[in-house]
């Protein structure tokens, strides 16, 4: 696997859109679609394809939050056809090196639905700590970079 995160272009955004999660899990994550127009009219938040070699396997979004001015990471998604393969790990591995080189980023927040246990026990891998808030009936984790790498 060579994966990168690369920008949505006009070249790859109809490709982005074309992804999809599994019927069960449409609860869990808005669509790229609607994601890539909240980009268009938030433009704080930045989205990225999910990329092994040159095949569009996934969606990543992430910014800072005008609130709190902190980096919250807003969407993670993998393609029905390619979950179970380490996929959301390798984009959270690559998101989380990207967060950590801006400097002055020394935090970065996710929230999920509570019952999405997939996505707890892969953001707990990550180093994501539950803070006991809830955010629009999500589940709040956050992470502090220390030195290191991220696993």
């Amino acid at each position: 696997m060579t994966m990168t995160l690369r920008e949505i272009t006009r070249d790859n955004w109809l490709q982005c859109v074309r992804l999809t999660v599994a019927p069960e899990q449409e609860a869990f994550v808005a669509s790229n679609g609607a994601s890539l127009a909240q980009s268009k009219y938030e433009p704080e938040w930045i989205p990225l394809a999910l990329y092994d070699d040159e095949e569009m396997v996934g969606f990543v979004m992430y910014g800072v939050n005008r609130e709190e001015g902190k980096y919250w990471i807003l969407r993670v998604m993998v393609d029905r056809r390619y979950q179970g393969q380490g996929y959301g790990r390798a984009a959270m591995r690559l998101l989380l090196e990207r967060l950590r080189a801006i400097p002055g980023c020394d935090e970065v927040a996710i929230s999920y639905e509570p019952e999405n246990e997939v996505a707890r026990r892969l953001y707990a891998s990550c180093g994501f700590r539950e803070t006991g808030e809830i955010l629009e009936g999500e589940t709040v984790a956050r992470l502090t970079f220390s030195g290191g790498s991220v696993s």
